[in-house]
């Protein structure tokens, strides 16, 4: 039985409450947002361990809602909606869904697929005391600090977020909001970032792992 907590952002509150039933058989603790407003107020407050997210809702789109949150939190998110057409589906993955689920949908699927992101979540969470890892690459999340062999120290954000999802695509925006979320700096700056941080990389002999997605940004691959 798992004590998580998980966000339900629905506008139908029938649908909302089908959804609250079946997570709660499964041991989870759950909260219910009507609008986009109200689930980041909540996310905001109440830290949820997975968040499922409406693309329609009254104010605030799901997308925006994930946008948001995807500036300053990693929270594993899947999309529940009605819309089911392949531009949508790879646009919520573009702002950072983690699964999607389109309507009508079986309960238990949804279910199923909680247990799974955060199953992936688990898998990708923090070792050694708060320590992401890759050959001679070290992040220190508690010290806020990426070293090389305990050395040269390169951009924290750029690689906690990017280590901590491994083969997932970011944006330059977000990106941007990571590593600079007070600058007005142009989204390009971003390219400088990475090929500097290529440079050190390469310099000790970690290669291959910040992949350029053509047009659209990068992502950690792990050979591993």
């Amino acid at each position: 039985m798992s004590h998580e907590r998980i966000l339900i952002v629905e506008d139908d509150i029938d649908s909302a409450e089908v959804l609250v039933a079946y997570l709660k058989r499964d041991g989870f603790q759950t909260r219910h947002a009507l609008d986009g407003n109200q689930a980041l107020d909540m996310h905001a407050r109440w830290r949820p361990d997975l968040m499922l997210l409406d693309i329609m809702l009254p104010g605030l789109s799901g997308n925006e809602v994930l946008s948001a949150i995807r500036r300053h939190a990693p929270t594993p998110v899947i999309m529940v909606t009605a819309v089911g057409g392949d531009s949508s589906r790879i646009s919520a993955l573009l702002y950072g869904a983690d699964d999607y689920v389109v309507k009508p949908y079986n309960p238990s699927e949804v279910v199923a697929r909680v247990h799974a992101v955060l199953r992936r979540w688990r898998g990708q969470a923090l070792s050694q005391a708060g320590r992401l890892r890759h050959e001679t690459l070290v992040v220190d999340l508690d010290a806020a600090l990426a070293s090389i062999d305990a050395g040269d120290e390169v951009c924290f954000h750029l690689l906690s977020l990017l280590m901590a999802a491994p083969s997932k695509m970011f944006s330059r925006a977000e990106l941007l909001a990571a590593c600079l979320p007070e600058s007005d700096a142009m989204e390009r700056v971003v390219d400088a970032h990475m090929y500097n941080l290529r440079r050190k990389l390469e310099a000790v002999g970690v290669t291959g792992v910040l992949v350029t997605v053509r047009g659209l940004g990068y992502r950690f691959r792990n050979p591993s």
